[in-house]
Protein backbone atom coordinates (compact mmCIF):
# COMPACT_ATOMS: atom_id res chain seq x y z
CA UNK A 1 0.00 0.00 0.00
CA UNK A 2 1.31 3.63 -0.93
CA UNK A 3 1.26 5.91 2.07
CA UNK A 4 2.28 9.42 2.66
CA UNK A 5 3.81 9.77 5.59
CA UNK A 6 3.80 13.09 7.97
CA UNK A 7 5.75 13.48 11.51
CA UNK A 8 3.81 12.88 14.65
CA UNK A 9 5.12 13.97 18.06
CA UNK A 10 4.76 11.90 20.70
CA UNK A 11 4.50 12.57 24.53
CA UNK A 12 5.53 9.90 26.70
CA UNK A 13 5.60 11.31 30.17
CA UNK A 14 8.45 10.72 32.12
CA UNK A 15 9.98 8.69 29.07
CA UNK A 16 10.28 11.84 27.30
CA UNK A 17 9.48 12.48 23.63
CA UNK A 18 9.69 10.90 20.47
CA UNK A 19 8.74 11.68 16.96
CA UNK A 20 7.27 9.02 14.67
CA UNK A 21 4.93 9.22 11.89
CA UNK A 22 1.21 9.11 10.63
CA UNK A 23 0.67 7.04 7.77
CA UNK A 24 -2.06 8.40 5.26
CA UNK A 25 -3.53 6.23 2.35
CA UNK A 26 -2.21 7.97 -1.14
CA UNK A 27 -5.44 6.36 -2.55
CA UNK A 28 -8.03 7.50 -0.18
CA UNK A 29 -6.44 10.23 1.82
CA UNK A 30 -7.46 8.27 5.23
CA UNK A 31 -5.09 8.54 8.18
CA UNK A 32 -4.28 4.72 8.41
CA UNK A 33 -2.71 4.92 11.77
CA UNK A 34 0.75 6.44 13.64
CA UNK A 35 3.99 4.81 13.78
CA UNK A 36 6.88 4.75 15.59
CA UNK A 37 10.40 2.58 14.12
CA UNK A 38 13.48 1.28 15.97
CA UNK A 39 12.21 1.87 19.74
CA UNK A 40 14.67 0.72 22.33
CA UNK A 41 12.96 -1.64 24.62
CA UNK A 42 16.45 -2.88 26.23
CA UNK A 43 20.49 -2.33 26.40
CA UNK A 44 22.93 -4.04 24.87
CA UNK A 45 25.20 -6.55 26.91
CA UNK A 46 28.84 -5.18 26.59
CA UNK A 47 29.85 -8.62 25.03
CA UNK A 48 28.31 -11.17 22.79
CA UNK A 49 26.34 -13.81 24.41
CA UNK A 50 25.88 -12.15 27.33
CA UNK A 51 22.31 -10.94 28.49
CA UNK A 52 20.74 -7.42 27.60
CA UNK A 53 19.77 -5.41 30.22
CA UNK A 54 16.19 -3.31 31.23
CA UNK A 55 16.14 0.12 30.34
CA UNK A 56 17.17 1.81 33.63
CA UNK A 57 13.81 3.95 35.43
CA UNK A 58 15.07 7.59 34.24
CA UNK A 59 15.98 6.57 30.40
CA UNK A 60 14.44 9.22 27.89
CA UNK A 61 13.87 8.65 24.60
CA UNK A 62 14.57 12.36 24.00
CA UNK A 63 12.83 15.97 25.13
CA UNK A 64 10.41 18.09 23.17
CA UNK A 65 12.68 19.90 21.69
CA UNK A 66 14.91 17.40 20.88
CA UNK A 67 12.69 14.21 20.56
CA UNK A 68 13.69 11.08 19.80
CA UNK A 69 13.95 10.26 16.00
CA UNK A 70 11.32 7.15 15.40
CA UNK A 71 10.14 7.60 11.43
CA UNK A 72 12.62 5.03 10.25
CA UNK A 73 12.87 1.32 10.47
CA UNK A 74 14.13 -0.80 13.26
CA UNK A 75 18.05 -2.44 13.03
CA UNK A 76 17.93 -5.90 12.78
CA UNK A 77 20.16 -9.24 14.30
CA UNK A 78 22.80 -10.33 11.80
CA UNK A 79 21.00 -13.11 9.90
CA UNK A 80 20.81 -15.11 6.69
CA UNK A 81 18.48 -14.41 4.04
CA UNK A 82 15.45 -15.80 2.58
CA UNK A 83 13.97 -16.09 -1.03
CA UNK A 84 16.98 -13.46 -1.70
CA UNK A 85 20.45 -11.96 -0.84
CA UNK A 86 20.18 -10.82 3.52
CA UNK A 87 19.85 -7.01 3.39
CA UNK A 88 22.67 -6.02 6.15
CA UNK A 89 21.31 -2.45 5.80
CA UNK A 90 19.99 -2.36 8.99
CA UNK A 91 21.94 -5.30 10.91
CA UNK A 92 23.47 -4.73 14.17
CA UNK A 93 24.18 -6.94 17.27
CA UNK A 94 22.80 -3.25 19.47
CA UNK A 95 19.18 -4.98 17.93
CA UNK A 96 17.21 -4.36 20.88
CA UNK A 97 14.61 -2.20 19.23
CA UNK A 98 10.68 -2.74 18.30
CA UNK A 99 8.30 -1.08 15.52
CA UNK A 100 4.93 -0.05 17.20
CA UNK A 101 1.54 0.43 15.31
CA UNK A 102 -1.54 2.81 17.38
CA UNK A 103 -4.71 3.21 15.58
CA UNK A 104 -5.47 7.01 15.15
CA UNK A 105 -8.26 7.18 17.06
CA UNK A 106 -8.70 7.92 20.80
CA UNK A 107 -8.42 5.22 22.70
CA UNK A 108 -11.32 3.05 24.81
CA UNK A 109 -11.37 3.06 28.05
CA UNK A 110 -8.95 1.09 29.72
CA UNK A 111 -6.81 1.08 26.66
CA UNK A 112 -6.49 -0.47 23.18
CA UNK A 113 -5.90 -4.24 23.56
CA UNK A 114 -2.14 -4.80 22.62
CA UNK A 115 -0.88 -7.56 19.84
CA UNK A 116 3.33 -8.25 20.21
CA UNK A 117 4.27 -9.87 17.17
CA UNK A 118 7.54 -12.33 17.33
CA UNK A 119 9.80 -13.20 13.90
CA UNK A 120 11.61 -16.19 13.82
CA UNK A 121 14.80 -18.41 14.92
CA UNK A 122 17.21 -18.22 12.16
CA UNK A 123 16.48 -14.80 10.87
CA UNK A 124 13.95 -12.60 11.24
CA UNK A 125 12.97 -8.38 11.20
CA UNK A 126 9.93 -6.20 12.10
CA UNK A 127 10.69 -4.60 9.17
CA UNK A 128 8.87 -6.52 6.92
CA UNK A 129 5.90 -7.14 9.02
CA UNK A 130 3.13 -3.83 8.15
CA UNK A 131 0.13 -2.85 10.08
CA UNK A 132 -1.16 0.22 8.43
CA UNK A 133 -4.14 -1.43 6.24
CA UNK A 134 -4.98 -3.67 9.19
CA UNK A 135 -5.57 -0.79 11.58
CA UNK A 136 -6.78 1.49 9.03
CA UNK A 137 -9.22 0.32 6.77
CA UNK A 138 -10.15 -3.15 9.00
CA UNK A 139 -12.37 -3.64 12.54
CA UNK A 140 -8.95 -4.71 14.33
CA UNK A 141 -8.02 -1.86 16.35
CA UNK A 142 -4.72 -2.62 18.80
CA UNK A 143 -1.46 -1.39 19.51
CA UNK A 144 0.47 -3.40 17.68
CA UNK A 145 4.46 -4.25 18.26
CA UNK A 146 6.82 -6.00 17.05
CA UNK A 147 10.19 -6.41 18.90
CA UNK A 148 13.81 -7.27 17.34
CA UNK A 149 15.87 -9.58 19.21
CA UNK A 150 18.99 -12.03 18.94
CA UNK A 151 18.73 -14.67 15.98
CA UNK A 152 20.50 -17.59 14.67
CA UNK A 153 24.06 -18.54 16.24
CA UNK A 154 24.14 -14.53 17.91
CA UNK A 155 20.71 -16.00 20.01
CA UNK A 156 20.96 -19.49 20.27
CA UNK A 157 24.69 -20.57 20.38
CA UNK A 158 25.48 -23.06 23.69
CA UNK A 159 28.21 -24.38 25.27
CA UNK A 160 29.93 -25.62 27.95
CA UNK A 161 32.45 -22.68 27.31
CA UNK A 162 29.85 -20.50 27.38
CA UNK A 163 28.38 -21.85 30.28
CA UNK A 164 31.93 -21.04 32.17
CA UNK A 165 31.73 -17.45 30.84
CA UNK A 166 27.98 -16.82 31.81
CA UNK A 167 29.00 -18.34 35.12
CA UNK A 168 31.41 -15.88 35.42
CA UNK A 169 29.43 -12.89 34.92
CA UNK A 170 26.64 -14.64 37.50
CA UNK A 171 23.92 -14.92 34.37
CA UNK A 172 22.01 -17.69 32.79
CA UNK A 173 23.39 -19.11 29.73
CA UNK A 174 21.90 -19.80 26.35
CA UNK A 175 18.47 -19.08 24.25
CA UNK A 176 19.67 -15.05 24.90
CA UNK A 177 16.96 -15.06 21.70
CA UNK A 178 14.20 -15.86 24.25
CA UNK A 179 15.88 -13.81 27.07
CA UNK A 180 15.62 -10.57 24.56
CA UNK A 181 12.30 -11.04 23.79
CA UNK A 182 11.30 -11.67 27.29
CA UNK A 183 12.71 -7.94 28.62
CA UNK A 184 10.38 -6.67 25.10
CA UNK A 185 7.58 -7.78 26.71
CA UNK A 186 8.51 -7.12 30.14
CA UNK A 187 8.95 -3.18 28.42
CA UNK A 188 5.50 -3.60 26.56
CA UNK A 189 3.96 -4.38 29.96
CA UNK A 190 5.35 -1.31 31.60
CA UNK A 191 5.06 1.25 28.93
CA UNK A 192 2.59 0.61 26.42
CA UNK A 193 -0.32 2.66 28.21
CA UNK A 194 1.81 5.43 27.14
CA UNK A 195 0.62 4.57 23.53
CA UNK A 196 -2.61 4.02 24.76
CA UNK A 197 -2.60 0.74 25.41
CA UNK A 198 -3.74 -1.80 28.31
CA UNK A 199 -1.15 -3.97 29.86
CA UNK A 200 -3.78 -6.16 30.92
CA UNK A 201 -4.77 -7.06 27.69
CA UNK A 202 -1.66 -8.47 26.10
CA UNK A 203 -2.02 -10.74 23.22
CA UNK A 204 1.30 -12.98 22.04
CA UNK A 205 1.72 -13.84 18.74
CA UNK A 206 4.13 -15.35 16.35
CA UNK A 207 3.73 -17.28 12.48
CA UNK A 208 6.13 -20.23 11.83
CA UNK A 209 9.32 -20.28 14.52
CA UNK A 210 7.48 -16.61 15.63
CA UNK A 211 4.92 -19.54 16.52
CA UNK A 212 7.55 -21.64 18.35
CA UNK A 213 8.64 -18.73 20.27
CA UNK A 214 5.18 -17.59 21.56
CA UNK A 215 4.60 -21.20 22.97
CA UNK A 216 7.82 -20.64 24.91
CA UNK A 217 7.13 -17.90 25.76
CA UNK A 218 3.75 -19.25 27.41
CA UNK A 219 5.49 -21.85 28.87
CA UNK A 220 7.97 -19.60 30.92
CA UNK A 221 5.34 -16.91 31.95
CA UNK A 222 2.94 -19.75 33.11
CA UNK A 223 6.18 -20.71 35.67
CA UNK A 224 6.09 -17.49 36.63
CA UNK A 225 4.03 -16.20 40.03
CA UNK A 226 0.44 -14.51 38.79
CA UNK A 227 2.32 -10.93 39.94
CA UNK A 228 4.77 -11.19 37.43
CA UNK A 229 2.44 -12.75 34.91
CA UNK A 230 2.44 -10.86 31.58
CA UNK A 231 0.59 -13.08 28.86
CA UNK A 232 -3.09 -12.56 28.53
CA UNK A 233 -3.81 -14.82 25.27
CA UNK A 234 -1.64 -16.40 22.44
CA UNK A 235 -1.73 -16.68 18.50
CA UNK A 236 0.37 -19.91 17.62
CA UNK A 237 0.12 -19.80 13.81
CA UNK A 238 1.51 -22.24 11.83
CA UNK A 239 4.09 -24.06 14.40
CA UNK A 240 4.35 -25.51 17.24
CA UNK A 241 5.86 -26.65 20.81
CA UNK A 242 7.40 -29.82 18.65
CA UNK A 243 10.08 -31.91 20.80
CA UNK A 244 12.15 -31.18 24.42
CA UNK A 245 14.45 -28.58 23.08
CA UNK A 246 18.19 -30.53 22.72
CA UNK A 247 20.25 -30.90 25.65
CA UNK A 248 23.27 -29.25 26.22
CA UNK A 249 25.75 -32.40 25.51
CA UNK A 250 23.97 -32.11 22.20
CA UNK A 251 24.71 -28.34 21.35
CA UNK A 252 28.19 -29.06 22.02
CA UNK A 253 28.41 -30.74 18.85
CA UNK A 254 27.65 -27.84 16.83
CA UNK A 255 29.60 -25.54 18.84
CA UNK A 256 32.65 -27.70 17.94
CA UNK A 257 31.22 -27.51 14.30
CA UNK A 258 31.67 -24.14 14.50
CA UNK A 259 35.23 -23.81 15.80
CA UNK A 260 36.37 -26.14 13.21
CA UNK A 261 34.79 -23.77 9.98
CA UNK A 262 36.57 -20.89 12.15
CA UNK A 263 39.92 -22.89 12.23
CA UNK A 264 39.48 -22.72 15.97
CA UNK A 265 41.81 -25.34 17.76
CA UNK A 266 39.37 -27.16 20.01
CA UNK A 267 42.77 -27.38 22.12
CA UNK A 268 42.44 -24.01 23.13
CA UNK A 269 40.36 -22.92 26.74
CA UNK A 270 37.29 -21.81 26.83
CA UNK A 271 38.14 -18.48 27.36
CA UNK A 272 40.02 -18.42 24.05
CA UNK A 273 37.69 -19.77 22.49
CA UNK A 274 34.99 -17.23 23.06
CA UNK A 275 37.32 -14.51 23.01
CA UNK A 276 38.37 -15.25 19.47
CA UNK A 277 34.83 -15.91 18.71
CA UNK A 278 33.89 -12.76 20.02
CA UNK A 279 36.40 -10.63 17.78
CA UNK A 280 35.37 -12.33 14.12
CA UNK A 281 32.65 -9.99 12.22
CA UNK A 282 29.45 -10.99 12.27
CA UNK A 283 28.99 -12.13 8.45
CA UNK A 284 32.27 -14.26 9.00
CA UNK A 285 30.31 -16.07 10.96
CA UNK A 286 27.32 -16.41 9.08
CA UNK A 287 29.51 -17.63 6.48
CA UNK A 288 30.98 -20.16 8.45
CA UNK A 289 27.90 -21.65 9.97
CA UNK A 290 26.43 -22.27 5.93
CA UNK A 291 29.19 -25.09 5.92
CA UNK A 292 28.72 -26.74 9.12
CA UNK A 293 26.80 -29.85 9.39
CA UNK A 294 24.24 -28.49 11.92
CA UNK A 295 23.48 -25.17 10.79
CA UNK A 296 20.42 -24.62 12.39
CA UNK A 297 20.23 -22.10 15.73
CA UNK A 298 17.66 -23.44 18.20
CA UNK A 299 16.70 -23.36 21.61
CA UNK A 300 18.43 -25.55 24.53
CA UNK A 301 16.85 -27.41 27.70
CA UNK A 302 18.68 -25.01 29.69
CA UNK A 303 17.17 -25.54 33.17
CA UNK A 304 16.37 -21.65 33.36
CA UNK A 305 14.41 -20.65 30.28
CA UNK A 306 13.62 -23.44 29.05
CA UNK A 307 12.25 -26.56 32.00
CA UNK A 308 13.90 -29.87 31.64
CA UNK A 309 10.00 -31.46 32.14
CA UNK A 310 8.83 -29.10 29.54
CA UNK A 311 7.33 -31.81 27.32
CA UNK A 312 6.25 -33.77 30.04
CA UNK A 313 4.18 -31.00 31.06
CA UNK A 314 1.89 -31.22 28.34
CA UNK A 315 1.89 -35.01 28.50
CA UNK A 316 1.14 -35.09 32.46
CA UNK A 317 -1.79 -32.26 32.60
CA UNK A 318 0.61 -29.84 34.81
CA UNK A 319 0.66 -27.50 31.07
CA UNK A 320 -3.01 -27.23 30.63
CA UNK A 321 -3.75 -26.74 34.54
CA UNK A 322 -1.46 -23.95 34.94
CA UNK A 323 -3.32 -22.82 31.80
CA UNK A 324 -6.55 -22.47 33.04
CA UNK A 325 -6.04 -21.28 36.25
CA UNK A 326 -4.84 -17.86 34.00
CA UNK A 327 -7.46 -18.62 31.50
CA UNK A 328 -5.43 -18.03 28.42
CA UNK A 329 -6.99 -19.19 25.69
CA UNK A 330 -5.18 -19.27 22.48
CA UNK A 331 -5.52 -19.29 18.51
CA UNK A 332 -3.24 -22.23 16.39
CA UNK A 333 -3.97 -23.93 13.10
CA UNK A 334 -2.45 -24.39 10.17
CA UNK A 335 -2.28 -23.99 6.23
CA UNK A 336 -3.27 -26.79 3.78
CA UNK A 337 0.05 -27.19 1.92
CA UNK A 338 2.40 -26.33 4.46
CA UNK A 339 5.07 -28.24 3.13
CA UNK A 340 6.03 -26.94 -0.48
CA UNK A 341 7.93 -24.15 1.78
CA UNK A 342 9.57 -25.87 4.44
CA UNK A 343 10.82 -28.42 0.92
CA UNK A 344 13.14 -25.93 0.59
CA UNK A 345 14.75 -24.46 3.69
CA UNK A 346 17.93 -25.90 3.77
CA UNK A 347 16.84 -29.09 2.00
CA UNK A 348 19.31 -32.08 2.14
CA UNK A 349 22.31 -32.17 -0.13
CA UNK A 350 21.92 -35.08 -1.51
CA UNK A 351 18.45 -36.96 -2.71
CA UNK A 352 19.64 -39.67 -0.15
CA UNK A 353 18.40 -41.25 3.01
CA UNK A 354 21.55 -40.63 4.77
CA UNK A 355 21.50 -36.85 3.82
CA UNK A 356 17.68 -36.34 5.10
CA UNK A 357 18.94 -38.41 8.27
CA UNK A 358 21.93 -35.40 8.33
CA UNK A 359 19.39 -32.47 7.70
CA UNK A 360 16.39 -33.57 10.36
CA UNK A 361 19.47 -33.72 12.82
CA UNK A 362 20.59 -30.05 12.55
CA UNK A 363 16.76 -29.28 14.14
CA UNK A 364 15.98 -31.81 16.42
CA UNK A 365 17.85 -34.37 19.01
CA UNK A 366 18.93 -37.58 17.65
CA UNK A 367 16.67 -39.64 19.68
CA UNK A 368 13.41 -37.72 17.66
CA UNK A 369 15.52 -38.23 14.90
CA UNK A 370 15.73 -41.72 15.06
CA UNK A 371 12.42 -42.08 15.90
CA UNK A 372 11.17 -40.04 12.78
CA UNK A 373 13.50 -42.08 10.21
CA UNK A 374 12.04 -45.34 12.02
CA UNK A 375 8.52 -43.86 11.03
CA UNK A 376 8.51 -42.69 8.25
CA UNK A 377 11.53 -44.39 6.24
CA UNK A 378 12.60 -47.61 8.29
CA UNK A 379 14.65 -49.05 5.28
CA UNK A 380 17.16 -47.70 3.16
CA UNK A 381 14.26 -47.16 0.11
CA UNK A 382 12.67 -44.59 -0.85
CA UNK A 383 8.68 -44.64 0.44
CA UNK A 384 5.96 -45.14 -1.77
CA UNK A 385 3.96 -41.73 -2.45
CA UNK A 386 7.21 -39.55 -2.56
CA UNK A 387 8.44 -38.02 -5.35
CA UNK A 388 12.02 -37.49 -3.62
CA UNK A 389 13.61 -37.65 -0.87
CA UNK A 390 13.73 -33.58 -0.23
CA UNK A 391 9.91 -34.25 -0.82
CA UNK A 392 10.44 -36.43 1.42
CA UNK A 393 12.07 -34.00 3.87
CA UNK A 394 9.22 -31.12 3.48
CA UNK A 395 6.53 -33.58 4.50
CA UNK A 396 8.49 -34.19 7.59
CA UNK A 397 9.42 -31.08 7.97
CA UNK A 398 6.13 -29.60 8.08
CA UNK A 399 4.40 -32.27 10.24
CA UNK A 400 7.45 -31.75 12.78
CA UNK A 401 6.65 -27.83 12.71
CA UNK A 402 3.32 -27.81 12.03
CA UNK A 403 0.92 -30.19 11.47
CA UNK A 404 1.43 -33.39 13.96
CA UNK A 405 3.37 -31.64 16.84
CA UNK A 406 0.13 -29.03 17.01
CA UNK A 407 -2.55 -31.55 16.91
CA UNK A 408 -0.69 -33.18 19.97
CA UNK A 409 -0.53 -29.72 22.05
CA UNK A 410 -4.30 -29.56 20.98
CA UNK A 411 -4.68 -33.49 22.31
CA UNK A 412 -2.82 -32.82 25.66
CA UNK A 413 -4.48 -29.35 26.60
CA UNK A 414 -8.14 -30.81 25.80
CA UNK A 415 -6.85 -34.12 27.08
CA UNK A 416 -6.88 -32.23 30.74
CA UNK A 417 -9.44 -30.16 30.28
CA UNK A 418 -8.87 -27.16 28.77
CA UNK A 419 -10.48 -27.66 25.19
CA UNK A 420 -12.85 -24.17 26.04
CA UNK A 421 -9.37 -22.29 25.27
CA UNK A 422 -8.70 -23.55 22.40
CA UNK A 423 -9.31 -21.81 19.13
CA UNK A 424 -8.27 -23.77 16.16
CA UNK A 425 -8.06 -23.13 12.36
CA UNK A 426 -7.30 -23.95 8.62
CA UNK A 427 -6.85 -22.01 5.63
CA UNK A 428 -7.67 -23.26 2.63
CA UNK A 429 -7.56 -20.12 0.46
CA UNK A 430 -4.77 -18.09 -1.12
CA UNK A 431 -4.93 -14.79 -2.04
CA UNK A 432 -3.28 -13.54 -5.29
CA UNK A 433 -1.01 -10.87 -4.00
CA UNK A 434 0.78 -14.41 -2.42
CA UNK A 435 2.44 -14.93 -5.62
CA UNK A 436 4.28 -12.16 -5.22
CA UNK A 437 6.67 -14.11 -2.78
CA UNK A 438 5.42 -17.61 -3.37
CA UNK A 439 4.81 -20.32 -6.30
CA UNK A 440 1.48 -20.20 -7.44
CA UNK A 441 1.99 -24.03 -7.81
CA UNK A 442 2.57 -24.53 -4.04
CA UNK A 443 -1.60 -23.51 -3.33
CA UNK A 444 -2.07 -22.17 0.38
CA UNK A 445 1.49 -23.11 1.57
CA UNK A 446 3.36 -22.01 4.61
CA UNK A 447 3.49 -18.05 5.09
CA UNK A 448 0.36 -17.69 2.29
CA UNK A 449 -1.96 -16.89 4.59
CA UNK A 450 0.35 -14.46 6.20
CA UNK A 451 -2.11 -11.26 3.76
CA UNK A 452 -5.19 -12.55 5.40
CA UNK A 453 -3.92 -12.38 8.92
CA UNK A 454 -2.94 -8.66 7.76
CA UNK A 455 -4.83 -7.35 5.36
CA UNK A 456 -2.57 -7.94 2.69
CA UNK A 457 0.31 -6.86 4.79
CA UNK A 458 3.00 -5.04 2.76
CA UNK A 459 0.58 -6.38 -0.39
CA UNK A 460 -2.83 -5.35 -1.65
CA UNK A 461 -5.66 -7.36 -1.54
CA UNK A 462 -8.51 -7.27 -4.00
CA UNK A 463 -12.21 -6.10 -3.06
CA UNK A 464 -13.21 -9.50 -2.72
CA UNK A 465 -10.36 -10.98 -0.85
CA UNK A 466 -10.78 -8.03 1.67
CA UNK A 467 -14.30 -9.15 2.14
CA UNK A 468 -13.35 -12.84 2.15
CA UNK A 469 -10.52 -12.03 5.06
CA UNK A 470 -12.93 -9.64 6.76
CA UNK A 471 -15.48 -11.90 7.56
CA UNK A 472 -13.26 -15.68 7.94
CA UNK A 473 -10.10 -14.34 9.67
CA UNK A 474 -10.09 -10.25 10.86
CA UNK A 475 -13.08 -9.94 12.27
CA UNK A 476 -13.07 -13.20 14.41
CA UNK A 477 -9.38 -12.21 15.38
CA UNK A 478 -10.27 -8.75 15.91
CA UNK A 479 -12.49 -10.39 18.95
CA UNK A 480 -10.09 -13.02 20.00
CA UNK A 481 -7.85 -10.17 21.05
CA UNK A 482 -10.30 -7.70 22.56
CA UNK A 483 -11.28 -10.43 25.00
CA UNK A 484 -14.80 -11.29 23.49
CA UNK A 485 -15.70 -14.69 24.88
CA UNK A 486 -17.91 -15.31 22.01
CA UNK A 487 -17.69 -15.46 18.11
CA UNK A 488 -13.87 -16.09 17.49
Amino acid sequence: MDVHKTPYLKSLSNRGHIKGSTLTSKATNKPLCHFFGGLRYALAPSERWRRAHKLPELYSYGTRENPGQHEGLSSVCPQPGFLGPADESLWSEDCFHCNIWVPVEEPPKGGWPVLNRWSWLQFGTPNTFYSASLLGESSFKAVVIKPAYRVNLFGFLYSSELEEDAASAGETVGNHGFWDQRLALEWIKENVHLFGGNPKKITISGYSAGAYSVFHQLSHDLRQPPSKSIISQACIWSNGPGVQPKQPQETQIQFNQLLSALNIPLSLSAREKISRLRSIPAKTLLNAVNTIQIHQFRPTTDGAFISPTLLKSLDDGSFARALKARNIRIILGECKDEHFLYSIWYPPTSDTRDALYSRLLADYPKSSVDALMSIYTPTSSLPAGYKNWTDLFGKIYANMQVHTLQRGLVHSLASAGAEHLLYRYRIEFRAKCADELLRPEWEVTHTADVPLWFYGNRSTLTEDEKGIAARAIVEPFTRFVNGEENGC
